[in-house]
């Protein structure tokens, strides 16, 4: 899809006070991170209730994962040619519909299809909801939403675990999607009123690329699938290289076809943008510096250093607080005129001496040893969330909204399922090696500091402000 996708034009009467707009996108962004974190926890009374078998119990995370990854910037190109809003909005149904069939799913291959649904709502709700974000806001009115979008997605990463095992205990893991469902219904019975108050844009000459959405679905589904089944079949297994084989050729017929394409599903363009680039790969050090550490610190905790399960929860809150807070404490930090690559570099150094800190963990470490660590890790996270995607998004034309923010948020998720899918294939590797789990903790916790440092000096290379005397038509976006 060209630049042209769409002309902003003068806002409708009453456009003035977006935050309708802003709960309903909100509360939706609440819910899918949620969705993603919680959904695990409701596994074993999901396994015992439909008595699924382990490859059906595990597809019903994999199969969210892998149809959000593979739809995201899918949706976000629709979403620039169709509207945002109206992208929004079938997202919303989609993720609605999917958690009432899954609440209701009578065998474990139904709630595997539902969960698949779920994942291309919840792609149309971060793409559509984030571009949404960037055209009624602006200056630091669009840094507060972001930094609201960055927090709220924290808190239903953190809370997703402790919500659903509640609800699990209590009344049953169905419960978990009818919530889920109900809030999304809360979130479409407020839209009508919030696309009023919101800009209006008039549609340009572009349509939708067919053929290139299909290749990158294609190109997607062969990645993640391997990705998701390497830790499974084995990384080296046949199976496995064909999934990876197939993912790289379809991505070069991707590559193939949008170069002709009038109407691009991704402008390759965006790709020269050295600034966007450095800032979409924010996200990917914080899904290796933090979220594998959310995801399988707990085990060591229980495992290694002997908590139960209640007082490793307690102790996961050093690492998540910070999420919560970090973002709303940049944006001021922004509007009294920090410049945000400055917070950016910031967050990415504190993922590389955070995880660092965490070697100081062993079976018999005080919470006072590790607690700055597990904070400064979590502020990594925090500093960056909500930052990144406003000022991705105010780097690239108004039309390209819903692209950029697509192509954001599938290097979000799509890195968080390879640092995920990559620490628990080689923590396997290493204990079935003979290393101790303790051992081999502590050399992965090594391995991540030094993948976030590349990329740390990655990004502070890709941000660093023009030279002098560059040619007048030089793009020089600033960053704000």
């Amino acid at each position: 899809m060209s630049t042209t996708t769409s002309v902003p034009v003068p806002p409708v009467e009453g456009a003035r006070r977006p935050g309708l707009a802003l709960a309903a996108v909100l509360l939706a962004v609440f819910v899918v991170p949620m969705s993603i974190s919680g959904t695990a926890v409701a596994l074993p009374g999901i396994g015992a209730d439909l008595h699924a078998s382990g490859a059906a119990l595990q597809w019903v995370v994999n199969a969210f994962n892998v149809a959000f990854a593979c739809c995201t910037l899918v949706w976000g190109s629709v979403a620039d040619v169709v509207g945002r809003v109206r992208v929004f909005a079938t997202g919303a149904a989609l993720f609605a519909a999917a958690a009432t069939v899954s609440a209701l799913a009578g065998n474990a291959y139904l709630l595997d299809a539902a969960r698949a649904l779920a994942g291309i709502g919840g792609a149309a709700i971060f793409s559509a909801g984030a571009a949404i974000l960037s055209t009624a806001y602006e200056g630091h009115a669009r840094a507060r939403a972001f930094a609201l979008f960055g927090t709220v997605a924290g808190v239903g990463v953190s809370l997703g675990p402790t919500f659903a095992g509640q609800l699990v205990a209590s009344v049953g893991w169905r419960w978990v999607f009818a919530l889920h469902a109900a809030a999304l219904v809360l979130a479409l019975l407020a839209l009508p009123a919030a696309a009023r108050a919101l800009p209006a844009t008039a549609r340009g000459a572009a349509r939708l690329d067919v053929p290139g959405s299909l290749v990158l679905v294609v190109a997607t589904v062969l990645l993640t699938t391997g990705i998701v089944q390497g830790s499974q079949w084995g990384w080296g297994s046949g199976g496995v290289l064909a999934l990876f084989a197939g993912a790289v050729a379809a991505f070069a017929g991707f590559v193939r076809v949008e170069r002709r394409s009038p109407h691009p599903v991704l402008d390759l363009g965006l790709l020269r943008r050295r600034r966007f680039v450095g800032l979409a790969l924010v996200p990917v050090a914080a899904s290796v510096g933090f979220v594998t550490l959310l995801t399988y610190l707990p085990s060591y905790l229980t495992a290694v250093t002997g908590r139960d399960s209640s007082a490793a929860g307690r102790l996961m809150l050093l690492l998540t607080l910070p999420v919560l807070a970090a973002p709303v404490l940049a944006a001021r930090l922004v509007r009294r005129g920090v410049p945000a690559r400055v917070l950016i570099l910031a967050s990415l150094g504190c993922l590389v001496a955070g995880d660092l800190g965490l070697l100081l963990f062993s079976p018999h470490a005080a919470v006072a040893v590790v607690a700055v660590p597990m904070l400064v890790t979590g502020a990594g996270m925090g500093l960056s969330a909500g930052l990144v995607d406003g000022q991705a998004l105010a780097l690239v034309p108004p039309g390209q909204a819903g692209m950029a923010a697509g192509f954001v948020n599938t290097l979000r998720l799509g890195s968080e399922a390879v640092a995920v899918a990559v620490y628990g294939s080689a923590t396997a590797s290493l204990v079935g090696a003979g290393h101790a789990y303790d051992a081999a903790f502590h050399g992965l916790l090594q391995g991540l500091a030094g993948v976030c440092l590349v990329l740390g000096a990655t990004v502070a290379w890709l941000l660093r402000p023009y030279a002098r005397g560059a040619g007048v038509n030089s793009p020089r976006p600033p960053l704000t």
